[in-house]
C-alpha cells in the first residue's frame, strides 16, 4: 500500500519538475525542423563514408528549405593490439572511434557548437585473417552507429536550447 502511494504521487509530481518532450510536435517541431536544415559535410575514409551516411539518415529529409547549418566532422579511428602470447602475436584489438564535430551557421559563418563523441569496442584476433577483418569491420559499423547516436542527442539538444518558443 505504501509502495502504492509512493509511486501515485512521484507521478502526480512529475510534471511539476519541468521535464519536456524533446521531440514535442514530431517532425512538426521546431528541433525536427533545425535537425533537417542541417547538412553534413563530406568526411574521409570508409570510417567517414559510414558516419556520414548515418548522420544523415538520423537528420531526417531535407531540402526542402536551404541548409541553415553544416556539420563538419572529423574522425580519429584507431585499432590498438594488446594481449601478447608467448610468440608475440597479439590476441586482442581495440578500436577506438572518436568524433570531433563542429555546427556551422551558414548564414554567419560562425560555429555555434563544437564537441566531441566517441567510443571503443574489443575484438578478439582469431586464427581465420578474414574473421578478424570482418570483426573490426563489425566493429566500425557499430562504433558508428553509437558515435552518432551521440552527436545527434547534442545536435538535438542544441536545437531544442535554441528553438523559438511558443
Amino acid at each position: 500500500m505504501m509502495r502504492r502511494t509512493a509511486l501515485i504521487a512521484a507521478f502526480l509530481l512529475l510534471p511539476g519538475c519541468g521535464l519536456q518532450p524533446l521531440y514535442g510536435g514530431g517532425s512538426g517541431s521546431p528541433v525536427a525542423a533545425t535537425l533537417r536544415s542541417i547538412e553534413v559535410a563530406p568526411i574521409p575514409a570508409q570510417s567517414g563514408w559510414l558516419m556520414r551516411n548515418k548522420l544523415v539518415d538520423r537528420l531526417g529529409e531535407s531540402g526542402e528549405d536551404a541548409a541553415a547549418y553544416r556539420l563538419d566532422v572529423t574522425l580519429d579511428d584507431n585499432i590498438t593490439s594488446f594481449g601478447l602470447r608467448s610468440d608475440r602475436a597479439a590476441t586482442q584489438e581495440r578500436r577506438t572511434l572518436r568524433a570531433r564535430y563542429q555546427l556551422v551557421s551558414l548564414p554567419t559563418g560562425a560555429v555555434v557548437l563544437d564537441a566531441t563523441a566517441g567510443s571503443d569496442a574489443g575484438i578478439d584476433i582469431v586464427s581465420s585473417e578474414y574473421a578478424t577483418v570482418a570483426a573490426e569491420q563489425t566493429a566500425l559499423e557499430q562504433l558508428s552507429d553509437t558515435v552518432a547516436d551521440q552527436i545527434m542527442a547534442r545536435l538535438a539538444l542544441y536545437a531544442k536550447r535554441t528553438a523559438p518558443q511558443k
